[in-house]
């Protein structure tokens, strides 16, 4: 949620960043009913001031036994209720739009952010190692897949239809390792690992900014008004809402190890084959609350990018870094960046990676505020980013590991969660 004052000083560039990020919302009708919000509840206000008083009058008048006005002040009170109905009923319409057009007002944008419409113009900011060059035939992670009997892609859109699968042996510990890698990165960095609810509220969804333009990403449970979480930032984030926080003077820094569920409503024929984009998978979500401070956020924002690439750099992975333009920002997200690992399959860098600065943008819809120094109530920055989502990264770890015979190399930092083991070799 941005600041109302900020919008009405400001609606010709929250339009246009509207219209970038292609969000159909008109500041000018939401100004247009704030206003009439604002007036409709100064006329109530007043209605129940008169009728207030009118009330004192006419239980003074009874109590001195001067019945001669009270026909005619009865009259007036009634009028005035039958016009508060009418006021009270109008003010509630006005609320309802406006609250309805805020849910749909983005975030502002950082002044670095690429101009674009799409993925396409994102741009790139840095590369790490070079993309993987091979003088064999290689497979791609599929077909590594049945060949280890690590992944069952049949048996999973048997059991669970399309964008589905198992993972089997092998393929279950190296899903596990690389979270608990990222887990022990992260844990050693001073951040909080929690076990998270990945059943929410749809209050939960709307103040983190998921709902109402994600709605159709999340599943639904029928007859529990609750969704399942698509990413662990939404039960982190919310697990200070409607709160206080007395001391912000350094960041809280959160993570969680979840499973996630997307319905990827928007994707069909895209990236159907294999583990790319499923709809049950994993994250280790780094999630941090900070002071109202644009250079503070901006710094952690930096520092969520570095876990990343670091756990990429512990998995001898080649990735870069790109700058997300404001057309590929979800609504919430003031600055973000992507890393993209490369994938040989592809023949391309694919997302493995987000990680977004939202200003205070979650806190406001999700009242998290703090006392700064001076004891003022401020509401916090949050900040989010992938450590590690799985099974995607097993795309680049089977893919780039491959050997002309076969195997597949575990990267040293993974081998003390697989039982030291150093190579998968297929059975013969």
């Amino acid at each position: 949620m941005v600041d109302i004052g900020f919008i009405r000083q400001n609606q010709d560039l929250i339009q246009a960043i509207a219209e970038r990020k292609g969000i159909a919302v008109s500041i000018p009708a939401f100004i247009s009913w704030e206003e009439k919000k604002r007036n409709l509840l100064k006329e109530a206000e007043a209605l129940r001031n008169q009728r207030n008083q009118l009330s004192r009058l006419i239980s003074q008048l009874v109590h001195q036994g001067t019945t001669e006005e009270l026909p005619e002040l009865k009259e007036q009170a009634k009028a005035i209720n039958s016009q508060l109905r009418s006021t009270e009923s109008a003010l509630m319409e006005a609320e309802a739009y406006c609250n309805e057009l805020m849910l749909l007002i983005p975030n502002i944008v950082s002044h670095d952010t690429p101009i674009g419409r799409s993925d396409a113009d994102n741009v790139e900011i840095k590369r790490v190692g070079e993309p993987s060059r091979f003088d064999f035939a290689i497979k791609d992670h599929v077909a590594l897949g049945e060949t280890h009997e690590i992944i069952d892609i049949p048996r999973g859109v048997k059991v669970a239809g399309t964008r589905n699968y198992f993972l089997k042996g092998a393929g279950v510990y190296l899903h596990r390792a690389v979270q608990q890698l990222a887990i022990e990165l992260l844990s050693q960095r001073g951040y909080t690992v929690l076990d998270v609810p990945l059943m929410v509220r749809k209050e939960a969804l709307v103040n983190t900014g998921f709902f109402p333009l994600g709605q159709d990403q999340a599943y639904e449970l029928a007859n529990e008004e609750k969704w399942l979480v698509g990413t662990s930032e939404v039960p982190l984030v919310s697990y200070y809402s409607n709160e206080i926080i007395d001391v912000l003077n350094q960041p809280i820094k959160l993570a969680a190890v979840s499973t996630c569920f997307r319905s990827e409503v928007g994707s069909a024929g895209k990236d159907v084959r294999g583990l790319y984009r499923v709809h049950q998978f994993a994250k280790v979500e780094q999630v941090i609350f900070c002071a109202n401070d644009p250079a503070l956020s901006e710094q952690l924002l930096q520092e969520i990018v570095q876990n990343a690439e670091d756990i990429l750099q512990l998995l001898e992975l080649p990735y870069r870094v790109v700058a997300v333009c404001a057309g590929d920002m979800a609504q919430k997200t003031f600055k973000q960046y992507d890393i993209e690992t490369w994938m040989p399959s592809r023949c391309s860098y694919g997302e493995t990676h987000s990680a977004s600065n939202v200003l205070d943008f979650q806190a406001r819809r999700s009242n998290i505020r703090y006392r700064d120094a001076s004891g003022r109530l401020e509401y916090c920055h949050t900040l989010n980013n992938t450590a590690v989502a799985t099974p995607r990264i097993l795309i680049p770890l089977l893919e780039n590991h491959q050997n002309p015979d076969g195997s597949i190399t575990i990267p040293k930092a993974l081998r003390k969660y697989m039982g030291g083991l150093e190579k998968l070799v297929a059975r013969d």
